[in-house]
């Protein structure tokens, strides 16, 4: 009665109270995040939602195969993934307003802000945070490692265009934007020697110097966190990828991609919360099939996809961490149903779908659906709020939080989003 009073002083009813609580309560299941962002937008068509009995100039060249879900089928290309279905939960309903620039779309679906135009090029410190920042200021991690990492690259707009916006800390401040990694991890002399000491400095002196900067001066967050990370095993170890077996490493896959999702295991188990990894140097290189979508398709990007994701979902399971990590693999929009005179598919943002499993998903499901040719939602349109709010009820925020930014004035965090309770377990 209390709390029901207070709430209504604060200008909540019950039932929002209620519902906030259902959330915190059902939904904590997860305390990390693999993010695997197909930056550029990967085909639906070709990959989720098969369209068989499509004309062909709809349908394109790829066949359905069955998951491990009766009457679910994916592309012919993924078939390891194909094999976790039981585990994932698929969305065929996604939509949003933005079609023309990347950018604009990669803020939407990664924030669940949807401008409604294509003004948003690059980030800037008036944007949502990502759900990494919000993570590492609302559950920072328990051991000393890093609470957000991006990997491989900090994706642009184009070859040289400026850096895409999502990833960002935003209104939090630049406190909460993520370690970038932008090394490959697949190379054969990888390392990361900004987290390691010099030669010439052993823990000692970096004690020693620790204590000589605290009686000159108060130091700020970034010089202890720099600190703590210099002298922190858990973040030495989870970067030193050599350690895996040859065996672990093929079955990811011996490609940059590949080699940043093993990657993004290490550091989640180390106890960073959120791992994001950026699948495209610009948002043209990759999954932007304009042109030879189903070459591109067929002989680079799905079997290095399918290899990556399929070797994380077995990796969690083996080691008991798949109830505790949300995966998420999503692009900001799909393509075109109609195949182009340039055998590819263009920018589709008005429905495309996207894959979730592990922590807090229930496994075999599938929410919405789109029309016969793959163009619209036909069922239970989803937009990127919900998608948004989604992963922060699985990681055991409630969608409904307010967050402050650097002058103290106050943001929710989803606004406009409400979690699929459908595709929560």
């Amino acid at each position: 009665m209390l709390r029901a009073g207070a709430a209504s002083a604060l200008g909540l009813t019950l039932p929002q109270l209620l519902r906030a609580d259902s959330v915190r309560s059902q939904s904590t299941r997860a305390d990390h995040c693999i993010l695997i962002f197909l930056n550029g937008g990967p085909s639906h068509l070709d990959m989720w939602d098969m369209k068989p009995n499509a004309p062909v100039e709809i349908r394109g060249e790829f066949q359905p195969i069955a998951t491990s879900v009766p009457g679910v089928q994916f592309g012919e290309h993924i078939p390891k993934m194909a094999r976790w279905m039981h585990k994932s939960a698929l969305i065929r309903s996604a939509h949003h307003s933005v079609n023309n620039a990347h950018a604009a779309g990669v803020y939407t679906a990664l924030t669940g802000q949807d401008r409604g135009d294509n003004s948003a090029s690059t980030f800037t410190p008036n944007d949502y945070p990502a759900v990494g920042s919000v993570m590492g200021h609302l559950r920072p991690p328990t051991q000393t490692v890093v609470p957000y990492v991006t990997l491989p690259f900090i994706t642009k707009e184009g070859a040289g265009g400026p850096p895409q916006p999502g990833f960002y800390g935003g209104w939090l401040g630049k406190s909460y934007d993520p370690l970038f990694i932008l090394k490959d991890p697949n190379a054969i002399d990888f390392a990361m020697p900004e987290l390691s000491l010099g030669g010439d400095v052993d823990t000692v002196r970096l004690d020693g110097r620790r204590r000589l900067m605290s009686q000159l001066s108060e130091p700020d967050p970034y010089q202890i966190k720099a600190f703590d990370l210099l002298t922190s095993s858990h973040m030495r170890h989870a970067v030193s990828i050599e350690k895996e077996s040859p065996k672990t490493r093929d079955a990811y896959g011996r490609n940059i991609y590949g080699q940043s999702v093993l990657l993004a295991r290490r550091l989640i188990e180390a106890g960073t919360r959120v791992a994001c990894l950026a699948w495209a140097p610009d948002a043209n290189a990759t999954w932007d099939t304009h042109g030879n979508n189903f070459k591109k398709l067929k002989t680079e990007l799905l079997p290095q996809l399918d290899s990556a994701v399929s070797s994380l979902l077995a990796d969690l399971d083996d080691r008991g961490m798949l109830e505790r990590t949300l995966v998420v693999v999503m692009g900001e929009f799909g393509r075109s149903p109609k195949v182009n005179a340039n055998a590819g598919r263009d920018h589709w943002n008005f429905c495309y779908s996207l894959m979730m499993a592990g922590g807090g998903i229930r496994g075999g499901t599938v929410y919405g659906a789109s029309d016969s040719i793959g163009g619209k939602p036909s069922r239970n349109p989803v937009s990127p709020a919900d998608v948004i709010a989604t992963v922060y009820a699985c990681l055991g925020i409630s969608p409904e939080t307010e967050l402050k930014d650097r002058l103290q004035r106050p943001y929710p965090l989803v606004p406009w989003g409400n979690p699929i309770s459908e595709i929560i377990g």
